[in-house]
């Protein structure tokens, strides 16, 4: 049975975790694979934190453990995006196949590594990107490839789904759901890149460039996060049908292009995404041959993510030891157009907060009506104080570069006491 050295750069929580499932299941893997794997080299930056690996093996250079000729497939689990793109370029450079969870690099420099990789005839891995344990990256790249995808809508960051379900189900406001996510392990002490959805921008570009053939950063995907969202809003949507999940949305328009937009959405409630609950992930495929499918699990966590990365792995092993063609990490050009969220059409959930005067409603309404835009709901809750109320508004499907036009008028009415909360809707159709 051939035996394949692994190099780890990086061994915090995914590493860790890498370092003991591999190691716990080297016999069920070579069993499945015909390969075993040993991790022979592993870079870190302090060597006397990880007392469980064999100081032979630890190393604070990762050069050490890229360039080692014992090593032959290179997994990079550091996070960040400068020292990571060197790591990267470098194994695939020296002709060595690279496994990474790291969605950032892959966003930003996603295109430029995949054809480096073709070029050198190496298959560049990425499975751990996405959805931890969540096998959604294989599912694009070989389960669905007679597809055309027509949508991918998922909720990709485990963090955002704790928070949102919490203010749902037991009515609490936002900075009090943050403080026990964070005291919990839910969200970093820094948690600007998940509430603010950047991390999940990131996965829904990853997911995009996959399935519609073209790399996108992620500074193209438009994306607003949950600190807008109020415990006030969350119950309003109960009340009216919806769910508010941070959902990425992914959606192929005939051939005029693609829309990836992140952002929290009012989903119906009877969807199944709407079940989706605390910190598990899922993520709804609509492709034209087989349907809708859902994938549904863990979203992070050291188990869960390394379950991906061991499975990329195996397929990195069983690519060298048969000597086959890897799947191409490049795109294949099929939808080459994004569309800017100006382009996008939705239905939308705004609440305002006015002044409690007759007549608010139809100047409000007026001037929706100016821009063809129509109202299909409206609810005042009796909660409020002082001289302002929330009205609250469902309206029809418009175009958001119209729709802005429409707002920033009503916001300078004289009876509208603060700034829109403008909640996207999605019903799937």
């Amino acid at each position: 049975m051939k035996q394949f050295g692994i190099g780890l750069v990086g061994c915090g929580t995914v590493g860790g975790g890498v370092w003991r499932n591999l190691n716990a299941k080297r016999e069920v893997i070579a069993s499945r694979t015909g390969v075993e794997f040993d991790i022979r080299r592993v870079a870190v930056r302090d060597v006397s934190r990880h007392g469980d690996i064999p100081a032979d093996r630890l190393f604070t250079n990762w050069r050490e453990v890229v360039h080692d000729s014992r090593v032959e497939i290179v997994v990079e689990l550091m996070g960040g995006t400068s020292t990571a793109l060197e790591v990267t370029r470098a194994a695939l450079e020296a002709g060595k196949p690279v496994v990474t969870a790291n969605k950032a690099l892959l966003a930003e420099h996603g295109q430029a590594l995949a054809t480096l990789a073709d070029t050198k005839g190496l298959p560049l891995y990425f499975e751990a990107s996405v959805a931890g344990g969540i096998p959604i990256i294989k599912v694009l790249r070989e389960g669905l490839r007679a597809n055309a995808i027509r949508s991918i809508h998922g909720i990709i960051n485990g963090t955002c789904n704790y928070i949102l379900t919490r203010m749902s189900e037991q009515k609490e406001s936002f900075d009090t759901v943050l403080a026990d996510a964070k005291r919990l392990g839910y969200a970093e002490a820094d948690e600007s890149l998940d509430v603010d959805g950047i991390d999940a921008a990131h996965k829904a570009a990853v997911l995009a460039s996959l399935a519609y053939g073209f790399w996108i950063t992620a500074d193209q995907v438009y994306v607003e996060g949950i600190r807008g969202v109020t415990d006030l809003d969350t119950r309003m949507a109960s009340k009216l049908g919806y769910t508010i999940k941070l959902l990425g949305i992914i959606r192929q328009h005939s051939c005029t292009g693609v829309e990836v937009r992140v952002h929290p959405t009012l989903i119906p409630s009877n969807h199944v995404l709407a079940s989706v609950g605390g910190v598990f992930n899922a993520i709804a495929v609509d492709g034209d041959i087989v349907g809708r499918t859902l994938f549904y699990g863990r979203g992070a966590g050291a188990d869960a993510t390394s379950s991906a990365v061991l499975s990329d792995i195996c397929e990195a092993g069983m690519d060298l030891a048969c000597k086959r063609r890897p799947v191409s990490a490049s795109g294949h050009n099929l939808y080459g157009k994004l569309l800017t969220m100006d382009e996008v059409v939705t239905r939308r959930y705004v609440r305002l907060t006015v002044l409690d005067t007759p007549g608010v409603l139809g100047q409000v309404a007026s001037i929706f009506g100016s821009y063809n835009i129509g109202i299909s709901s409206v609810f005042q809750p009796e909660e409020h104080e002082g001289e302002s109320l929330p009205l609250i508004m469902l309206l029809d499907p418009a175009k958001e570069s119209v729709f802005r036009q429409a707002s920033a008028q009503v916001s300078a009415l004289e009876v509208v006491k603060a700034a829109p909360t403008v909640l996207r809707m999605e019903d799937f159709s």
